[in-house]
């Protein structure tokens, strides 16, 4: 099953256990490992690791010993509840490793929790887990954090009272940083105001956020003279969120190319 659109961050916050595996997968690596922190931590909460119900292993060595994958999941813990198998940086190579698993897997074995890279369409991991009927696929984009996302962020920081201009901040800033960055000034932000009902201003958010978040114009120009196209996104973004005019932009390129 591949998952789409908002369903994808509302399923990454709350796994379905009774499902055997998860696969998250993009070019981000970042972004990547924030959802798979999540989506592990909703399954199986913060003390896994401690309780012995949190295994983890590198998908790179699925090929040369397929079976650990099965054992693993198998593996009876020491302590109740919940398991997950978090197999990690998974090459295609190791989907025949996965499908094995997948067919063996029987409720109340750990659920299988697969990363990878960016997956074409082609990808036999992809295939895998699309055409599963139980198994999940959930592919991370670029695009920056929703207001459905941040508002479950801040919740979890203890914000409750978000009026709609503070939250038109966040989105704004959402833009300009990376995941990971939104999340800790976020956590910062619910630091700040712990113990204060009041709602949640802009200047407090404006406040949080960090000192300077301008992306040099120099750094977007040499990103597209040399094709880093895997760059040019999230930079980009930085850009728009600073609000610099496209006629900038296109004064500072002439410059360049001329020079």
């Amino acid at each position: 099953m591949n998952l789409k659109g908002g369903e994808i961050a509302r399923y990454l916050a709350r796994p379905d256990p009774s499902r055997p595996a998860l696969l998250i997968y993009g070019q981000d690596a970042m972004r990547v490992a924030l959802k798979r922190a999540e989506a592990v931590r909703a399954l199986v909460g913060e003390r896994a690791e401690e309780e012995m119900r949190l295994t983890r292993m590198a998908g790179g060595g699925l090929k040369k010993d397929p079976a650990q994958l099965l054992d693993a999941i198998k593996e009876v813990g020491f302590f109740p509840g919940q398991r997950v198998v978090l197999v990690e940086d998974t090459p295609d190579s190791g989907a025949e490793a996965v499908r094995v698993a997948l067919e063996e897997w029987q409720p109340g074995d750990a659920v299988i929790v697969v990363t990878a890279g960016g997956l074409a369409k082609s990808s036999a991991l992809r295939k895998l887990f699309e055409g599963h009927r139980e198994a999940v696929a959930a592919p991370i984009y670029d695009d920056p954090p929703g207001e459905d996302e941040i508002a479950r962020w801040l919740s979890e920081a203890g914000l409750r009272e978000v009026p709609r201009d503070a939250m038109r901040d966040l989105l704004a800033l959402a833009r300009a940083l990376d995941p990971g960055d939104l999340r800790q000034v976020i956590e910062k932000i619910g630091l700040y105001k712990h113990g204060d009902p009041a709602p949640l201003t802009p200047s407090e958010v404006a406040l949080m956020a960090p000192a300077t978040i301008e992306a040099d114009l120099d750094e977007l120009l040499h990103v597209v003279a040399e094709g880093r196209a895997g760059e040019f996104g999230a930079l980009m973004r930085r850009i728009e969120g600073q609000g610099v005019a496209p006629v900038t932009l296109c004064i500072a390129a002439l410059r360049h190319f001329r020079a």
